[in-house]
C-alpha cells in the first residue's frame, strides 16, 4: 500500500510539472510576440512606456525560458532560476530608466494612438497569461516568481494606456516619462523581493 501511495505521488508530481510546462511554453510564446510588437511600437511612437513594457515581455521571456529549464530540478535550481529573474528585472529597471533619461532630453511627444492600440492589445495578452499561470503560483517559489512577473506586466500595461490617454490629452511627455518611472520602481522592487527569497531559499537548500 506504501509502494502504491507513493507511485500516487510520482504520477501527479509528474502530472503537475507537465502541466506547469504546458502554460510556461504558451505564455513564454505570447510575450516573445508581443516584445517584437511593443518594440517595434515604442520605438516608432516614440513612447517610454511602451519600449520599457517590451522590454518587460522580453525579461518575462527569458524567465519562463529559465523556469522551464528548471522544472524538473531541485529546490537550490529553481532557487537559483528565481535569482536569475530578480537580475533581469534589475537590470531592466536600469535600462527604462536610461531611456527615460534619453528621451527627457529629446522631448519628442509620443504618438498616444499608437500607445493606445499597442497598449490594449499587450493587456489582453498578459491579461491570458495571468489566468493560465494563476493556478500554478503557489506550486513552488519557481511558479510563485513567474506569476509575480506577470501580475506585474498587468499593473505596467495599465500604466501604458493612462499614459496614452494623458498624452492624447495633454500633448505633453511628461505623462509617458512619469510611467517609464513608474515601471523603473516597479521592477526595482519586485527585483529586491524575488532577489531575498531566492538567496534564502539557496542557503537553505546548501
Amino acid at each position: 500500500m506504501s509502494d502504491n501511495c507513493c507511485q500516487n505521488k510520482g504520477c501527479e508530481l509528474s502530472k503537475l510539472k507537465k502541466q506547469q510546462a504546458k502554460v510556461l511554453w504558451t505564455v513564454l510564446f505570447i510575450n516573445l510576440g508581443m516584445f517584437v510588437i511593443e518594440f517595434g511600437a515604442g520605438i516608432r511612437a516614440d513612447s517610454l512606456s511602451l519600449t520599457g513594457d517590451s522590454l518587460d515581455m522580453l525579461g518575462d521571456s527569458l524567465v519562463y525560458a529559465s523556469s522551464l529549464y528548471v522544472i524538473n530540478k531541485g529546490s537550490k535550481a529553481q532557487a537559483g532560476s528565481a535569482f536569475f529573474k530578480g537580475i533581469i528585472m534589475f537590470l531592466f529597471a536600469i535600462a527604462v530608466f536610461a531611456r527615460a533619461s534619453y528621451q527627457l532630453f529629446t522631448s519628442a511627444i509620443p504618438e498616444a494612438t499608437i500607445m493606445s492600440t499597442v497598449g490594449v492589445v499587450a493587456l489582453l495578452a498578459n491579461l491570458l497569461c495571468l489566468l493560465l499561470l494563476t493556478r500554478h503560483r503557489k506550486d513552488n517559489l519557481n511558479m510563485s516568481s513567474v506569476w509575480l512577473c506577470s501580475r506585474n506586466d498587468i499593473i505596467a500595461n495599465t500604466s501604458v494606456l493612462a499614459a496614452a490617454v494623458l498624452v492624447f490629452l495633454t500633448h505633453s511627455i511628461l505623462p509617458d516619462l512619469a510611467v517609464g518611472l513608474l515601471l523603473t520602481f516597479i521592477f526595482a522592487k519586485s527585483a529586491g523581493k524575488v532577489l531575498s527569497q531566492s538567496w534564502r531559499e539557496m542557503q537553505q537548500a546548501e
